[in-house]
């Protein structure tokens, strides 16, 4: 059972699990022991609510595929035990993501007398430059 949050739990038979071998160095046992993780997880059969599933089916995120499912391969450690746990940690991390209701952005204007304070800035500025033109002669 994987806890999402208090009321939201995936049993396990919705997540599958295969374990294949690593990619890259690790001597003698990369070739023998099949340590990475392989995890799918079928959205649109699961038992996660509506709301959950049009927002994970409505995000661009490579991990998941045009057939609804969540593919996450998990090969940083070098037990399947530690790898598991990493995958199962970020299929949560990602439903977990698009549970968050993002707060509405209210543009903003600068004030009247912050407008001026910039433009004195700029006037400024611009003078302290003219003084660095050329030198006449006299």
């Amino acid at each position: 059972m994987l806890q999402i949050s208090s009321q939201i739990n995936i049993p396990e038979n919705e997540i599958e699990i295969r374990y294949i071998r690593a990619q890259g160095a690790g001597g003698q046992n990369v070739n023998k022991v099949s340590t990475a993780v392989h995890l799918r997880f079928n959205i649109r059969n699961s038992s996660l609510p509506e709301f959950y599933k049009s927002r994970l089916l409505n995000l661009s995120d490579k991990r998941i595929s045009s057939e609804g499912y969540i593919i996450i391969k998990a090969q940083q450690f070098r037990t399947q035990s530690k790898n598991r746990e990493d995958a199962l940690n970020r299929l949560s991390q990602l439903i977990k993501s698009v549970a968050q209701v993002r707060k509405i952005r209210k543009p903003t204007k600068p004030s009247k007398s912050a407008r001026t304070r910039r433009m004195d800035e700029k006037s400024q500025r611009g003078r302290t430059k003219a003084l660095r033109g050329k030198v006449g002669d006299s």
